[in-house]
């Protein structure tokens, strides 16, 4: 800032200069018939130009080179504060509001600070310079000229009292409509399938229009405004032309002092008619700002206390104790007062109808979201007073939806562990049975595209499990990670997983009665509390709810566990 100021400044300094040249060769040689005498004022004119030109280039490049540092480091800094955000900030932002905030929002608030800011400086000095200079050349015209500074801070207010509000709406209005794209390319499948690229694309265009209108008006603010300041200077010449003449022709002016007079007032043109922009952009910064600011200013919900603890092993023992949970921003708890224990290395199934909080179970572990009241305990520690670093070493997460990344098979596995070696790459692989990566194009470093769709359900699911398994977790937590599979593959993962879970506690969200086969345990989650816990031909034969859920697709027969069959 500090450097692009002085260049200006100094740029400035060398352009009021020239004026009072001219006015030199005015009322010197040219009034007196010394031609050479020209010649050297001329050389100093040209010289003064090169510097001039010099310093707004060197200006520009500081400018430019500045600003996007600036756009880069805040981007960097609001991603990183993203990232830090509890899965429950996310569940409540549009992603397109986001998405606008870290793009338009941070381009704008560049704009001004490299920009903006800078001539708003500039040409405040270039105004209390120029009405110096003006002064020392004949006062009574250059009062007359500052007295136009009136009327322009009349105009400002008027125009930043209008223009701020709409400046925030537009803003918004971006923010919807980068939404609807965003959710229409990601859901262009479904669109499709069911024909409703109509239908969806009258919601945009709605949106589209909105912000059309709102576009609209703000430059139609921006249009008088710009409009009225540009008259403003062009009075305050007319009134210096005017009173300059008589000026002149009462002697207490020259020729070359007029000339000098009126191409100084010439400067102070650009600086009014630009300070509209600088306004407008000023005030589009201001509300920029304020959503850039209402992310930053969030504060993590799930983060590290003072003085987290770190575990450096754990042995997997898990307890949820009276544990009650509800979402962030409703009323009614999806589990109340809850008690459930899993011992180091078992595998316990979690069942329950469509909603009765399985997954919202599941994401307690890992933080992912944290208790309403009671605790949930690793190896007896509260995981609220362990680093979320170290609990996600130790808790692997699976989720029935696979979300995978615009990046490279290797690169989305490696998620999992990121100093995993070739040889845990391979072996992740095996156990889920996805050698099918290595038939890939490139192999390990095809990228699977945005949201790995240019893979299958069952593909991308398997994918997704290895990702989980790759770090050898000692806790792991898996939400139906068999759903995607058909009836060959799952009882082949099944075979493999089963020897992964062999010493490692695990969680299994079950929507399907096949995946009980993995489990030493099951837990029956009903109405947010675990009405039982046993086998599952115990729970079959005693609780009645229990055997409606599965009794439509599961024999009454328990299922023998792969531990136990060997």
């Amino acid at each position: 800032m500090v450097t692009m100021v002085l260049t200006a400044v100094a740029g400035l300094t060398a352009q009021t200069v020239i004026p009072l040249v001219t006015k030199s060769v005015i009322d010197g040689p040219v009034a007196h018939h010394r031609r050479g005498a020209v010649l050297g004022l001329v050389g100093l004119v040209l010289a003064l130009g090169v510097v001039e030109s010099f310093l707004a280039w060197v200006r520009r490049w500081v400018q430019a080179s500045a600003a996007n540092g600036m756009e880069q480091a805040i981007r960097n800094d609001l991603y990183a504060h993203l990232q830090t955000l509890p899965v429950g900030f996310h569940d409540q932002w549009q992603s397109g509001q986001l998405l606008s905030r870290a793009m338009a929002d941070l381009s704008t608030l560049r704009r001004f600070i490299g920009f903006g800011l800078v001539f708003l400086v500039v040409n405040v000095f270039t105004f209390a310079l120029v009405i110096g200079v003006l002064v020392s050349l004949y006062a009574p015209l250059a009062l007359l000229t500052a007295a136009s500074i009136l009327p322009i801070g009349w105009l400002c207010w008027q125009f930043e009292r209008q223009y701020r509000t709409v400046a925030r709406r537009v803003q918004d209005e971006t923010g919807d409509l980068t939404t609807s794209v965003e959710e229409a390319a990601a859901g262009i499948r479904i669109v499709k399938a069911f024909g409703r690229a109509d239908l969806v694309g009258r919601g945009f265009r709605q949106r589209a229009r909105a912000l059309q209108a709102s576009s609209v008006e703000s430059a139609d603010i921006r249009a008088h405004f710009w409009a009225l300041l540009d008259l403003v200077p062009t009075l305050a010449l007319a009134a210096v032309l005017l009173g300059g003449a008589l000026a002149v022709g009462s002697h207490r002016l020259s020729i070359g002092g007029l000339v000098a007079f009126i191409s100084l007032v010439l400067m102070l043109v650009w600086p009014v008619e630009a300070l509209g922009w600088i306004l407008s952009t000023g005030q589009e910064a201001a509300t920029a700002a304020g959503r850039v600011y209402e992310v930053l200013d969030t504060v993590p919900a799930i983060a590290d206390k003072p003085g987290a603890r770190h575990l450096a092993t754990a042995t997997g023992e898990v307890q949820f104790d009276n544990v009650t949970f509800a979402f962030p921003g409703t009323r009614g708890a999806v589990l109340r007062d809850l008690d459930l224990q899993i011992h180091a290395g078992e595998t316990l199934a979690l069942v329950g109808a469509t909603g009765a909080g399985k997954t919202a179970l599941a994401g307690l572990l890992p933080r992912l979201y944290d208790v309403t009241a009671g605790k949930v305990t690793l190896d007896g520690h509260d995981v609220r007073d362990l680093a979320l670093s170290t609990l996600r070493k130790h808790v692997a997460v699976a989720f029935e939806d696979p979300i995978l990344f615009s990046a490279s098979v290797r690169e989305n596995l490696l998620l999992g562990a990121p100093d995993a070696s070739a040889a845990d790459i391979d072996w992740a692989l095996d156990v889920v049975r996805a050698g099918f990566v290595r038939e890939l194009p490139w192999g390990l470093d095809t990228r699977v595209g945005e949201q790995g769709l240019s893979l299958s359900g069952g593909q991308r699911q398997r994918l997704a499990l290895a990702r989980a398994v790759i770090g050898r977790p000692r806790v792991l937590v898996l939400d139906d990670p068999l759903s995607a599979l058909d009836v060959h593959t799952e009882a082949l993962v099944e075979e493999a997983l089963a020897r992964v879970l062999e010493g490692t506690t695990a969680l299994l969200v079950v929507h399907r009665p096949s995946t009980l086969a993995l489990a030493d345990r099951v837990a029956f989650l009903h109405h947010g509390t675990i009405a039982a816990v046993g086998t599952h031909h115990d729970l079959m034969a005693t609780v009645p709810a229990y055997r409606a859920i599965l009794s439509q697709e599961a024999d009454p027969a328990r299922p023998p566990s792969l531990k136990e069959a060997g």
